[in-house]
This record gives C-alpha cells, structure tokens and sequence, in this order.
C-alpha cells in the first residue's frame, strides 16, 4: 500500500524510534503512549489486521517477537500486555496489523471504555 504510514515506518521511508527489526517484522514506539511502554510490533509486509490470510510462519514469527520487545524495553519479567485491534468495532485505527505491547505500569483490567 502506498499510503499506509506503517508501510512506510517499514520501509524507513519515514522516521520511527525502532526498537527492534528483522527480516519480517520491526517494532517502533507509539507516538501516543498509553502506558510508560506502548511499543508497536508490525509485519514489514502490508495486511489489514488479523482477518486477512496471513502466512502461519508470519505470524508465528510476528508473535514470537513479542518477548525479545519486552526484554529489549525491560519488561519481560514484570509482565505486560499485548493487543490486536481488528476492524472498526475492534477500535483499530491504522488499517496495518500490529501489536500493541504495553507496560511499564500496573495495567487496569480495562484500557478503557468501549464507544
């Protein structure tokens, strides 16, 4: 997709504070932190979110790095959460699977309430 701005965070046609990268995936910070760690971990390659057909090894890959964030931002032993918004009853907002990884903080039960 041309004029998906995760597309380009993935192809470095635009700046993001990267964490972590690989072949498949890259993970960079929100720029609207709910949580002291709001990191957000994405496929390079474009699909909408979770309903799309995604290759099993993507997304095996996808979530196995998961961890390595959370080590990487401290928060492995802690504990965090992670979230997968899908469509628009989901709450997504970017039309790019991604990964929420939150912590840093003791999380609510809820994020908050649903519109």
């Amino acid at each position: 997709m041309t004029d998906c701005i995760f597309c380009k965070i993935a192809h470095h046609e635009i700046p993001a504070q990267v964490v972590y990268e690989n072949d498949d995936v890259i993970a960079f910070e929100d720029l609207n932190p709910q949580t002291p760690v709001h990191t957000l971990l994405i496929p390079k390659r474009h699909y909408d979110n979770l309903s799309d057909d995604i290759d099993e090894a993507l997304l095996g890959k996808l979530f196995a790095a998961v961890p390595t964030v959370a080590r990487l931002k401290g928060i492995e032993q802690s504990g965090y959460r992670i979230i997968a918004n899908t469509g628009a009853h989901g709450r997504q907002t970017v039309y790019h699977l991604h990964i929420h990884i939150l912590g840093g903080t003791s999380l609510p039960i809820s994020m908050g309430p649903a519109d």
